[in-house]
């Protein structure tokens, strides 16, 4: 079923406004368990990246990317254009082609009818390892601070996991709490 206009702008400013506001409550939240530029041992942002690109996949990506941009441009990394859309790119289309490579691997239906909890482990997992790789080749292409480092990148995939894993427990809980709410 192919989005209309308006849904996919509803993807892109809801993904984009949703990861911004959950970027900087994770910055207030873990401000004493940064690691470094860009790493953090929890990242809660991790898991609605992989959350908002399941449910909105491309438009979730762009507004990620969109997002992630803005806060690497106007925040603690070098106002530098290229490491910027770098950042947002990846930021963006990590979560995303660990989407598809689960989907096409993992065999799970497109609308996640079928997402089991292994499957989403993996899905954790891939996203972690992949999300975590390819900003620590970025960061250190870029030659940005002690970037791409081995214990960056361990510390960054600890953080995404962990982040996902507490993100998308808090978002099932919520949920649990809703039907609850309806049936009584």
């Amino acid at each position: 079923m192919k989005a209309t206009p308006s849904e996919m702008l509803l993807g892109i400013l809801a993904s984009s406004s949703l990861y911004a506001s959950t970027f900087y409550f994770n910055d207030w939240l873990t401000s004493e368990l940064s690691y470094g530029l860009g790493v953090n041992w929890i990242y809660l942002p991790a898991g609605l990246r992989l959350f908002l690109t399941l449910i909105f996949g491309l438009y979730g990506a762009i507004g990620i990317s969109l997002a992630s941009f803005l806060i690497c441009y106007f925040g603690a990394f070098p106002q530098e254009l290229t490491t910027c859309i770098g950042v947002g790119l990846i930021s963006g289309f990590a979560p995303y082609l660990a989407k598809i490579f689960v989907l096409r691997n993992i065999k799970i239906s497109p609308d996640l009818s079928d997402l089991s909890f292994p499957k989403l482990a993996i899905c954790i997992l891939i996203y972690a390892l992949l999300s975590a790789s390819l900003h620590q080749w970025w960061f250190a292409t870029r030659g940005l601070d002690n970037s791409g480092a081995f214990h960056h990148f361990v510390v960054m995939f600890i953080g995404d996991v962990f982040g996902t894993v507490i993100l998308i427990g808090l978002i099932k809980f919520g949920l649990d709490v809703l039907r609850s709410l309806k049936t009584a």
